[in-house]
């Protein structure tokens, strides 16, 4: 399944709304990329989304 490995985040459901107000079910899926990072002094694979790959960077 889809999903970060550090916040969790997941597939969201919600609308699509033309003009004429008709609506029909869409997916919100996350930004999710494979990347290496350092845990216990070891590189290991995750999947995070990009959001949580951004905060990373910043620490």
């Amino acid at each position: 399944m889809a999903r970060c490995e550090h916040c969790g985040k997941t597939t969201t459901f919600g609308h699509l709304r033309s003009f004429s107000m008709n609506t029909a079910r869409r997916t919100f899926r996350p930004n999710l990329q494979k990347v290496k990072v350092m845990e216990g002094g070891r590189l290991v694979h995750r999947t995070l989304c990009a959001k949580c790959i951004k905060r990373l960077g910043r620490a």
